[in-house]
């Protein structure tokens, strides 16, 4: 490629980067342009984290051998790139001798006809901080060329800044969500709290003052639906400002449990180490479940079932309680399971739910990690 054409591609691929903020489409923006610009034909980002785990975020030009029951040869199993990126070993862009993963695809035939048996690799970095691997790749091509690795590396260079600077954006927001989530609970505690307080005192005191049968039922009642208020309050505030969390979801969850005035029977097998994003998911689903128990179960025990994996995390809660019937017409955002499944999939994982009438309750949900 001419040095002009290569400063223009650079150029485009740098105006993609700064205008975009989502991750995933920055990514695939940026390798589609690569390709369109370059004579690869195929590109894939891994992200890999400090267990030397890897993840598949961003892919263009892929082969259908490639591309095929969603991506499994790029998803699954080990490759010498990314043996040596967890080793320290890729500093540079670097021509690959084969690939392990384009070798169990069997022939990987791109669009144009031809056949992809190696590609280059090159880590995506900002500074010390490390994120994963880009991989390029061209038909009947088994090495590239300097020029093509120097490319590599420039375009790389602009990835790795702007995935951490998209990545500082996020920590910001979250540290505003953060911020506000305490304020709210701040304000929630401090006024509509202790006004609930005020007004469950009042109501006692009311039943006091008068012999009236009828006036201290409404008085009664009144406090009644002012302490369960109250309690309704405690536990906004309570998914508002999550306490525990900083001494691990099970401690969380225990606690909230506690709030709500449940018994919990918990088992946990595996170490419990998962990312913090992950750990408020289950947090919330789990606040959820509880809230359901308390509500509708009519009991006052459950379980907590939770077990870390290689891959993926599986928690299930537990009840003996009045059941529903959880056929196809079940009102399902009445019940908050909707909730609880769409924040399990919006981190690539599920959440199922059995029950019946007098037959108690089993949520079931599984999160990769």
């Amino acid at each position: 490629m001419a040095e002009h054409s290569t400063v223009a591609l650079l150029k485009e691929i740098a105006e993609l980067l700064n205008e975009e903020t989502d991750m995933e489409g920055m990514l695939n923006g940026a390798i589609r342009k690569l390709l369109a610009g370059t004579s690869f034909e195929t590109a894939w980002i891994f992200f890999i984290n400090e267990e030397g785990k890897h993840r598949l975020v961003a892919h263009a030009g892929l082969p259908g051998a490639l591309d095929s029951n969603g991506c499994a040869h790029l998803k699954e199993g080990g490759c010498w790139c990314v043996r040596r990126y967890i080793k320290g070993d890729l500093e540079k862009a670097s021509n690959i001798i084969a690939c392990q993963r384009i070798e169990n695809a069997g022939e990987v035939r791109v669009a144009s006809g031809g056949t992809i048996t190696h590609h280059a690799t090159v880590p995506l970095q900002s500074g010390e901080e490390r994120f994963g691997l880009l991989n390029i790749a061209a038909p009947e091509t088994s090495r590239f060329s300097k020029d093509d690795l120097a490319l590599l590396e420039s375009a790389a260079f602009q990835i790795g800044s702007a995935i951490k600077r998209i990545g500082l954006t996020k920590q910001e927001q979250e540290l505003a969500l953060v911020g506000e989530r305490n304020r709210l609970a701040r304000d929630l505690h401090d006024s509509v709290n202790q006004l609930l307080f005020s007004v469950t005192l009042t109501a006692r005191g009311g039943v006091e003052m008068t012999k009236d049968e009828e006036m201290q039922d409404t008085f009664r009642e009144i406090q009644h639906l002012t302490q369960e208020a109250l309690h309704e309050m405690r536990a906004l505030i309570w998914q508002l400002r999550p306490k525990g969390l900083e001494s691990g979801i099970v401690e969380a969850i225990k606690g909230y449990g506690d709030m709500l005035g449940l018994s919990l029977d918990v088992k946990v097998t595996g170490v419990i180490q998962l990312p913090s994003r992950i750990e408020e998911a289950l947090f919330r689903i789990a606040q959820e479940a509880l809230n359901n128990i308390r509500k509708h179960a009519g009991v006052k025990d459950a379980e907590l079932y939770i077990s870390a994996r290689s891959k993926d995390v599986l928690m299930v809660i537990k009840d003996e309680g009045r059941g529903f019937a959880a056929g196809e017409r079940l009102a399902l955002p009445s019940m908050g399971l909707q909730g609880m499944r769409d924040r399990a999939e919006a981190e690539g994982g599920m959440a199922e739910w059995s029950s019946g009438i007098g037959k108690g309750t089993e949520i079931l949900v599984r999160i990769p990690y």
